[in-house]
């Protein structure tokens, strides 16, 4: 079993940045690829970004290429995402996943483990 609990999230201005935190309970971790999704109030939910266990296979969805920034420390089993230039379409809950087996992909149903997420607010 894996616990993931994410931080970082709040209430920002559009324009503005924040980190993400995901913190996994256990050192094998360190071998899972990991992803963020989000989910907004009345959609669906959706991948965000990806990355290899270790780090060298990463994926973005188009909607935030370039603005943000998916990494992680193995030795503090920790993921990150760095989010910048933020747009009120960023709202939404995020949520960090665990890909034990695979090489961290786009579909939710290659995860494993899920967090509970935290909440972005992005205000116009």
């Amino acid at each position: 079993q894996v616990q993931l609990v994410e931080s970082g999230g709040g209430l920002v201005q559009a324009g503005g940045s924040l980190r993400l935190s995901c913190a996994a309970s256990r050192s094998s971790f360190s071998s899972a690829a990991m992803g963020w999704f989000r989910q907004a109030p009345g959609k669906e939910r959706e991948f965000v970004a990806a990355i290899g266990w270790d780090g060298g296979r990463i994926a973005y969805a188009t909607s935030v290429k370039g603005r943000f920034t998916i990494s992680r420390e193995n030795a503090k089993n920790t993921v990150y995402l760095q989010m910048n230039s933020l747009k009120p379409e960023d709202a939404a809950i995020y949520v960090c996943a665990a890909d034990l087996w695979g090489p961290g992909s786009s579909s939710a149903i290659d995860y494993d483990y899920w967090g509970q997420g935290t909440q972005v607010t992005v205000s116009s």
